[in-house]
């Protein structure tokens, strides 16, 4: 994980409302190992949503430069974003949904060797490829969701929060397979989080945003040891230092969470 799969350099956003601008972003600088997953933190509205949309090119800096593997086209990047909400098509199966993204020129590279069959299988989605999105629990619709995501083959995946609406035990399942998907896939992954714990249990490493306008503040390492054992004592001094950081410099204690179950291993 030594080589940069992403970098943001002097990130500067703003939004309008009326007459008036304020800005977001704001000297914020981001370098994302190769294959790693970091887990950014951050008090509502300090831009953590936004910057993942920039990375994305759904939204614009106004200043600033984004590099991802080397390149700055957008067929060279080949990113992905996955938001909270799944936001399927419904009326459109949940096999019709993941190959949706195959259909636009762009992402024609991945056709060959990621059949949609494929995927659903790997994905455990195979027994309910033909239902329909309102037939689908909250776990099977995020996966849902992913597969349409990573079937386009995507180097670097944007995760927006996507298991803050499932119900601890699922989401806590969903976090340990999404591990398992970035690992067998070499994924570099950047997902935004509230949960301080759950930051612990899929972050190599923690990334604090400052409240708006965001920049990137602190930045931890996480030992393998700390995400096998979350309630070792580094685990908790590092959970402790983390919290506390936040509320003093994110001016976010509010928005903490910090849960302490471990994620599951069985498939929801």
């Amino acid at each position: 994980m030594g080589a940069l799969a992403l970098r943001v350099a002097g990130g500067y956003k703003t939004y309008h409302h009326g007459t008036r601008e304020f800005a977001v972003l704001r000297d914020l600088d981001l370098e994302v190992r190769d294959g790693e997953v970091l887990a950014l933190l951050g008090p509502s509205g300090c831009g953590k949503s936004t910057l993942l949309r920039v990375i994305a090119r759904l939204e614009p800096l106004q200043a600033g430069s984004i590099t991802i593997n080397g390149g700055t086209g957008h067929r060279a990047e080949r990113v992905g974003i996955a938001f909270q909400r799944p936001n399927l098509y419904p009326w459109l199966t949940v096999a019709e949904n993941v190959g949706l993204g195959l259909r636009f020129a762009a992402n024609a590279a991945a056709r060959p060797d990621r059949p949609v069959e494929a995927l659903l299988g790997e994905f455990g989605l195979a027994p309910i490829a033909d239902a329909y999105p309102d037939e689908l629990s909250g776990g099977q619709a995020q996966r849902v969701s992913l597969a349409r995501t990573v079937v386009t083959r995507p180097r670097v995946l944007l995760l927006d929060e996507p298991f803050a609406a499932l119900d601890p035990r699922t989401r806590a399942t969903l976090t340990a397979w999404l591990l398992e998907v970035q690992r067998k896939r070499r994924l570099t992954v950047v997902m935004v989080t509230h949960d301080v714990s759950e930051a612990l249990a899929v972050g190599d490493r923690v990334a604090l945003m400052s409240a708006a306008p965001g920049s990137i503040g602190d930045v931890w390492e996480v030992a393998a040891a700390v995400r096998h054992d979350r309630e070792s004592p580094s685990a908790r001094a590092l959970r402790s230092e983390i919290v506390s950081r936040y509320a003093t410099d994110a001016g976010g204690a509010s928005s903490i969470h910090s849960t302490h179950e471990p994620p599951k291993r069985e498939k929801p």
